[in-house]
């Protein structure tokens, strides 16, 4: 990479996405206030959390107008990031019919989970497509913890779909308390957009293709960030499933484009727990008639158990913080191996 004047960009692509945020959020507020876009809160969950209904939801718009902005202005535009872009864009897409079902239906069922699984699909095979046959990377999966690197052909647009799948309803299922879904996803995507700078041409990436990876993703971090301002405690605005499913769609095309599939289970560990504590509560449920935990996603768990909503938070923020710096030391000790 051209060190300087590409670190430069990366930077200025960051911030502008950030301040892109701060800067349109007021105004988008008051517009979604003013049209009564305000959150449903289902019945079953926490009483506290009754009283943020009415709080403006679908922020997800300001995420990704903020991150559009720059990245189109600033980036060669090439296939990789681009990619990645368009995942991410899709999977807004799919979480913004989701949110304005819910809205228009005034409860807190959006899409059909059949409906978002077909979707998700469609997305995951473009997502393979490109990857595969216009950027050339191979269906080689890399693990990184240890050495071996198998060719599962056919094989690779199942995980494909898989890693999508996981890291849209994982980052769906984290957003349940003000800024945890926006603090974690900006910490795993500043983990890639640092793994961007450090793979090298083993990959199968060009020199470009990776600088446009690693400014998508200054973009994706910033604009999370400056999200942050307005979705903190007590939120302001919620980012709705435009924001998460759009987040993970490009978590999950970051993944696939470094070749971390797997590593995406650490790096996205607080993900991958939310997501299982959900699994563990159903099948427990179905098959033993009773519950592993007081309430689930995990994060409820620690509410009933009486901590405060900051302090799962930044508990949380800490574990994401410490499993994307492993992910990202076993990516980089992985590189050219």
């Amino acid at each position: 990479m051209q060190n300087g004047i590409v670190l430069g960009e990366i930077l200025i692509a960051g911030l502008a996405s950030l301040l892109i945020s701060i800067f349109l959020g007021p105004k988008f507020i008051e517009y979604l206030r003013l049209k009564e876009f305000g959150q449903h809160i289902r019945e079953e969950g926490p009483e506290e959390h009754h009283l943020k209904a009415g709080t403006p939801t679908m922020g997800g718009l300001v995420i990704f107008t903020a991150i559009a902005i720059p990245y189109l202005i600033l980036s060669d535009r090439d296939s990789a990031s681009l990619c990645v872009f368009g995942v991410a864009l899709a999977s807004a897409g799919m979480g913004f019919a989701d949110d304005y079902l819910k809205l228009s239906r005034r409860r807190s069922l959006g899409l059909p989970a059949r409906t978002k699984l077909l979707l998700q699909l469609m997305i995951a095979i473009g997502l393979w497509f490109v990857a595969t046959h216009t950027v050339g990377l191979s269906d080689t999966v890399r693990f990184r913890i240890f050495d071996a690197n198998p060719n599962v052909g056919g094989f690779y647009v199942v995980l494909v779909f898989l890693v999508l799948a996981g890291a849209t309803n994982g980052v769906n299922l984290t957003d349940g308390l003000d800024g945890l879904a926006a603090g974690c996803s900006a910490i795993v995507l500043l983990a890639y957009t640092a793994m961007a700078f450090v793979t090298d041409g083993h990959q199968g990436l060009s020199i470009h293709e990776r600088e446009g990876l690693a400014l998508l993703g200054a973009c994706l971090v910033g604009t999370s960030i400056g999200f942050l301002w307005f979705n903190s405690f007590p939120a302001a605005i919620f980012m709705g499933d435009t924001g998460s499913l759009g987040l993970g769609g490009a978590i999950a095309g970051m993944a696939v484009m470094t070749k971390s599939e797997i590593l995406l289970i650490i790096i996205g560990g607080i993900f991958v727990i939310e997501a299982l504590s959900v699994a563990a509560q159903v099948l427990a449920f179905r098959l033993l008639r009773r519950r592993v935990l007081l309430m689930a996603p995990i994060h409820h768990h620690f509410e009933l158990l009486g901590w405060s909503e900051t302090k799962i938070i930044v508990r949380f923020w800490i574990m994401a913080a410490i499993a994307s710096a492993i992910g990202f030391t076993l990516f980089q000790r992985s590189v050219g191996i």
